[in-house]
C-alpha cells in the first residue's frame, strides 16, 4: 500500500507531558487483580454465566460499497452506494464508523468523528477507491491501526492519524484514476500531508467496567509546531430497522440529549446512556436517508442522517433543537497547543432492563473510572504475559500483541438475509427483475445474523470461508472457545448450502474455496488441549456434506483428479480458473486434488481420534484411508506430476482426449505436500480394524504401496505409516525446488511463483490466443480476476503456513534421518524441522526491525520506518513482496496475516 515518495527531514520529538488531564493507562492499578482475570472472564462468557462479548467492536470500518448494500441491476456495488453516500444514506444491513463499538446484534453503534476545521465533511468513516479507481484494486486511503484488545474487549486501543489540512479527497481520486497497473498506487503518504508533523495523532481507550458499562479515553495528541483546533464528536445511534416495511418492526427507538450526554430509549435493550466529561454540545438528529439530497425527494426526517455534518461543517439549521432523533453527538472543540494533547472522558452504560422507566443515572467519570481503565490494562497485560513466550523478543512479542489485535478488531456484526435482499423489502423499490438469476440466487436460504471474524474490516468487510480457517488457528491461542464457534458457524443449515457446498464470500457465496475447514478444526483441537470432542464430532458430521459436495461436483470425470476454479489464488494461472476455459475441455488441478487429498486425511485424523473413544468412527477412518489413497494415486496416474521437472502441475484435459500439461512452477504444485500424516503403532494397536484394512489394502491393491506404505520406527520405538501424496521418492525432489533462492525461496519466505519465471515465461496458445504468465513480486499487471490481488509471484502467508506445518508432519515421520540441503545450492543440510524454523523466523522477520532498524512490511516509506511516531506501529498486510518483502494488498490487519502470532508463539515457545 506504501509507495512513498516524500521524505522525513528530520526526526521531531514533541512534549510527551500531558496537557489538561493525567494520563490514567499507564498507571499500575492500587489494587494488583488475579491473573487470570481475562481467562476468568472468557470461562464465564463460554458457560453463558456472563456475556463479556456481548458488546465489541463489531461494527465495520466500512458498509457502502458491498454486496449487502447494493441493489443494481447488474451488481455495481461501488457505484450504487459509493463514499459520498454514506453520511447522508441509511444502510439496510450493517452500519460503519471509526474506533466503532456495538453490541451483538448491532441494536446500538458508538464511534468517532472528527472535523480538523478544513474538510468539505466530518470524518466520520475511512475513505478509499474502489477496484475501477484504485489502479490495483480497492484501497484504503487513511491510516489507522488496532494496537490491543483482550478477547473479551475488556481492554481495547485503537489509534488514527488524522492531517490538520484538508483531506485531499479529490487528489487522491484524481491522480489514481490516471495511473495504470504499471503504476504504483497513489497514497496518502505520497501527498505530503505530513510533513512537518501537521497531524492529530488520535487514540481511543476502552475499559470494561462490565458486560455494558464501558469507559472510554479518547487522547487527541497535536504532533505540529502550531497550536491547532480539533472537533471531536463521540456519536451514538440506532441501527436504523425500522424504515423497511418489515411486519413488527416499524418502532422507533429515541434518544435525547442534554446536560453533556446522550441517553437513549429502545424497547429490546433498555436503556442507554452515553455521558462525557467537561460541557459539550449534545447535537441529534436522525439515522435516515437524506432522500433531498441523494434523489431529490422528500425524506422521513427534517433532520436526517447528515444533519450533524451539515451543521458542524457547514453551520446550517440540520439538527434537531428539540435535541431528540436516534443518532446524537457529544460535540467537543479541542484547542491543542503545539507538541500538546487533550483528553475526553466518556462512557457508555446500559443502565436498566427493558422497558426502562428508572431515572437516568449520573455515571461515574472519576475514581471508578480510573480505577476501571488501570486494571483492565493490567489484566490485559497479564493475560498476553501468559500467552506469549518469555523467548520471543520484546519487538516480536510488540508484533503478535498487534496481530492477536486485529483479529478481535476483526470481528463484525454481518447481517445479510438473501431472501429478503433478493424479494426487496415492502417499504422500499423493487429490484430489478435481473437479480432473481444474478449474483447469490442459488443461495436465497442463507440468513446471516452474526459476529464473524472478517479478512480486512475495510476491504473486506465481509466474512470469506477460508480466510476464516487461517483466522480461528490463531484465535484459538487466545480465545478458543470463539474459534470454534466461527468453525461451526459457516457449517450450519443457514450459512451451508443444502447440497452441501460452503459458502465462500459475499461476492460470489457459489465460488469454491480451498477445502481447509477440517485442517482448521483440527488445529483448533489441538490448541484446546486436545479434550473437546463434541466439537470435533460436530464438525466432521458436517464435513462429511462438504466433502461429498466436492467429490460429486468438482470431479468430473470420476478419476479422483479435481478442478474446483481458481481455489482462493485468483490470477496464479495464465487464465482464470473461475471462468470458462477457453476451448472445451477440462482443467485438471494439482491444487483442488492437492486440497482434496489433505481434506481426506484431515477427515480420517478426525475419524481415529473420535473412534478412540466411539468404535463407529472407525468406519469413517477406513473410508477416507482409502479415499486418500485413490486420491494420491491418481495424481501420478493421470499425470499431474512431472518426474522430468520434480513437480506437480495443471493438465487441460482436451475434449479429444489430449492432455496439455500448463508448466507454471507455482505454488499450486507445492500444496500437494500438504496432504500428509502418520499412522502410529499406538493408533494401529488401538484400532485393530484399521489396521487390518491397511494390511488389506497394501496386500491386494499394491500399486498404491507409494501413498501408504512407507515405514520406519517412531520416537516411542514402534512402527508409524505415511500416509502422503508426496511420497518420500518424490519429497526430496520437490523441496529441492521449493528451497531454491532462485526459484521459490525469498528472504522473507516462500513465494507463491518460481522467481525462474521472471526471465522465462510461461505462454501457452489455445484457441487461438495466447496466455502467458510471468513472475511478478508486487502487485498484479494482469486484471485477472479483477487484479485485485496477485498470486503470481508474491509471498502470501497462509499458503506458507501450511507448508510450514506440512514440513513439521515429515519431520515427525522422518525424524533427523532426513535431511536437505537449505538453501538449494549452499551445500548446507539441514533437518525438515530446522527449515520449518527458519521459514517461520524469515516470515517473522517480514514485520521485525532489521539491523538498519526498518521493518520489511513498510518498504522505502521513510516516514514508516524511522518517525518514532509511526515505526512501531504494525501493519499486517494481505500479502508481500517476492524479493524485499514490502506490504501489499489490503492493509489492515488482514486476518490471516496475523498468522504470524501463531509463528512466533511456536518457534519462541
Amino acid at each position: 500500500m506504501l509507495h512513498a515518495t516524500t521524505t522525513v527531514a528530520a526526526v521531531v520529538k514533541w512534549p510527551r507531558g500531558v496537557k489538561d488531564v493525567q494520563v490514567i493507562t499507564d498507571v499500575s492499578p492500587p489494587i494488583p487483580p488475579s491473573p487470570d482475570a481475562e481467562r476468568s472472564r472468557l470461562t464465564r462468557a463460554d458457560s453463558g454465566e456472563q456475556d463479556w462479548r456481548a458488546w465489541g467492536p463489531y461494527l465495520s470500518e466500512r458498509a457502502w460499497g458491498t454486496v449487502r448494500e447494493d441493489y443494481s441491476e447488474h451488481g455495481t456495488a461501488w457505484d450504487y452506494f459509493p463514499h459520498d453516500h454514506a453520511r447522508s444514506r441509511a444502510y439496510r444491513w450493517s452500519e460503519d464508523g471509526m474506533a466503532g463499538v456495538c453490541d451483538d446484534r448491532q441494536t446500538f453503534c458508538f464511534a468517532l468523528a472528527l472535523w480538523n476545521g478544513r474538510d468539505p465533511i466530518l470524518k466520520e468513516r475511512m475513505f478509499g477507491l474502489g477496484g475501477d479507481g484504485g489502479n490495483h484494486g480497492e484501497d484504503a486511503k487513511d491510516y489507522w491501526w488496532y494496537e490491543d484488545s483482550t478477547p473479551t474487549h475488556s481492554y481495547m486501543r485503537w489509534r488514527y492519524h488524522y492531517p490538520q489540512a484538508a483531506f485531499p479527497y479529490d487528489e487522491l481520486v484524481a491522480v489514481n484514476a490516471l495511473r495504470s497497473r504499471d503504476d504504483t498506487e497513489y497514497e496518502l503518504v505520497d501527498t505530503g500531508i505530513f510533513d512537518d508533523d501537521r497531524y492529530w495523532a488520535v487514540t481511543v481507550d476502552y475499559a470494561k467496567a462490565s458486560p455494558t458499562d464501558l469507559c472510554m479515553v479518547v487522547t487527541v495528541a497535536n504532533r505540529g509546531d502550531r497550536a491547532a483546533q480539533l472537533h471531536v464528536l463521540p456519536t451514538l445511534w440506532f441501527r436504523n430497522t425500522w424504515s423497511w416495511g418489515l411486519p413488527g418492526s416499524d418502532r422507533m427507538p429515541t434518544m435525547a440529549g442534554a446536560d453533556g450526554r446522550l441517553v437513549g430509549e429502545h424497547r429490546v435493550l433498555g436503556q442507554l446512556v452515553l455521558a462525557g466529561d467537561g460541557t459539550p454540545t449534545p447535537l441529534l438528529c436522525d439515522n435516515e436517508s437524506n432522500a433531498e439530497r441523494l434523489w431529490g425527494l422528500p425524506g422521513r426526517s427534517r433532520y436526517p442522517k447528515d444533519g450533524i455534518n451539515d451543521h458542524v461543517v457547514d453551520g446550517a439549521d440540520t439538527v434537531n433543537p428539540d435535541r431528540t432523533g436516534t443518532k446524537g453527538a457529544l460535540h467537543y472543540v479541542l484547542d491543542v497547543p503545539a507538541g500538546g494533547q487533550r483528553q475526553i472522558r466518556l462512557r457508555l452504560t446500559r443502565t436498566a432492563p427493558p422497558p426502562g422507566g428508572t431515572p437516568v443515572p449520573a455515571l461515574d467519570l472519576g475514581a471508578d473510572f480510573e480505577a476501571t481503565l488501570r486494571t483492565r490494562r493490567f489484566e490485559a497485560d497479564r493475560f498476553f504475559a501468559g500467552v506469549i513466550p518469555a523467548g520471543a523478543s520484546e519487538d516480536e512479542a510488540l508484533v503478535a500483541r498487534q496481530a492477536i489485535a486485529g483479529l478481535m478488531w476483526g470481528k463484525q456484526f454481518y447481517h445479510f438475509d438473501v431472501k429478503r435482499w433478493l424479494d426487496g423489502d415492502p417499504g422500499s423499490t423493487p429490484p430489478p427483475a435481473g437479480r432473481r438469476h444474478g449474483r447469490n440466487s442459488a443461495w436465497w436460504h442463507m440468513n446471516s445474523f452474526d459476529v464473524i471474524s472478517m479478512p480486512d474490516p475495510w476491504e473486506y468487510p465481509w466474512y470469506a470461508a477460508w480466510d476464516l480457517a487461517f483466522h480461528c488457528v490463531s484465535i484459538a491461542r487466545v480465545d478458543p472457545g470463539f474459534a470454534k464457534e466461527q468453525l461451526l458457524l459457516l457449517l450450519r443449515e443457514w450459512y451451508m448450502h443444502p447440497n452441501g457446498q460452503i459458502p465462500a464470500y459475499e461476492w460470489a457465496f457459489g465460488d469454491v474455496n480451498p477445502p481447509v475447514h477440517a485442517w482448521a478444526a483440527l488445529k483448533v483441537f489441538e490448541i484446546d488441549g486436545s479434550r473437546d470432542h463434541e466439537f470435533l464430532a460436530r464438525v466432521l458430521h458436517k464435513l462429511l456434506l462438504n466433502f461429498t459436495w466436492w467429490v460429486n461436483r468438482k470431479d468430473t470425470g470420476g478419476s479422483n483428479v479435481f478442478e474446483g476454479g481458481f481455489l482462493g489464488l485468483d490470477n496464479v494461472g495464465p487464465f482464470d480458473r473461475s471462468a470458462a476455459l477457453p476451448v472445451a475441455g477440462v482443467l485438471e488441478q494439482s491444487d483442488g486434488t492437492g486440497w482434496m487429498g489433505m481434506y481426506a486425511l484431515n477427515l480420517l485424523d478426525m475419524a481415529i481420534i473420535l473412534a478412540e473413544r466411539d468404535r463407529a468412527y472407525v468406519d469413517v477412518a477406513t473410508k477416507f484411508f482409502e479415499h486418500f489413497a485413490y486420491i494420491a494415486a491418481a495424481a501420478y496416474d493421470q499425470g499431474l506430476w512431472d518426474a522430468e521437472d520434480a513437480f506437480f502441475y495443471d493438465v487441460l484435459r482436451l475434449a479429444d482426449g489430449t492432455k496439455v500439461p500448463l508448466k507454471v512452477r507455482s505454488v499450486v504444485g507445492l500444496l500437494p505436500l500438504a496432504a500428509t500424516t502418520r499412522l502410529t503403532a499406538r493408533t494401529l494397536r488401538r484400532l485393530p480394524e484399521l489396521n487390518a484394512r491397511l494390511r488389506w489394502f497394501l496386500t491386494n491393491r499394491p500399486e498404491y504401496a507409494d501413498v501408504v506404505g512407507a515405514r520406519r520406527i517412531g520416537p516411542d520405538g514402534g512402527q508409524q505409516r505415511l500416509l502422503s501424496m508426496v511420497g518420500p521418492e518424490q519429497v526430496v525432489r520437490l523441496l529441492t525446488r521449493m528451497l531454491d533462492p532462485d526459484e521459490f525461496l525469498s528472504e522473507y519466505g516462500l513465494r507463491t511463483l518460481s522467481r525462474a519465471h521472471a526471465d522465462h515465461p510461461f505462454s501457452v496458445t489455445l484457441g487461438g490466443q495466447e496466455f502467458s504468465v510471468g513472475y511478478e513480486p508486487a502487485e498484479s499487471t494482469s486484471g485477472l480476476f479483477g487484479g485485485n490481488s496477485n498470486w503470481r509471484g508474491p509471498i502470501w502467508m497462509p499458503t506458507n503456513f501450511l507448508l510450514i506445518s506440512a514440513l513439521r508432519d515429515y519431520a515427525g515421520f522422518f525424524g533427523d534421518d532426513l535431511q536437505v540441503e537449505y538453501p538449494t545450492g549452499s551445500g548446507v543440510k539441514r533437518t525438515l524441522d530446522e527449515i520449518a524454523d527458519d521459514l517461520s523466523a524469515r516470515l517473522i522477520a517480514l514485520f521485525t526491525r532489521d539491523g538498519w532498524g526498518r521493518r520489511p512490511i513498510y518498504g522505502a516509506c521513510q516516514l514508516f520506518q524511522t518517525h518514532p511516531d509511526w515505526r512501531d506501529l504494525i501493519a499486517f498486510p494481505e500479502y508481500f513482496h517476492g524479493d524485499n518483502g514490502a506490504g501489499l494488498g489490503a492493509w489492515h490487519q488482514t486476518g490471516w496475516t496475523a498468522l504470524v502470532a501463531d509463528l512466533i508463539l511456536t518457534l519462541r515457545r
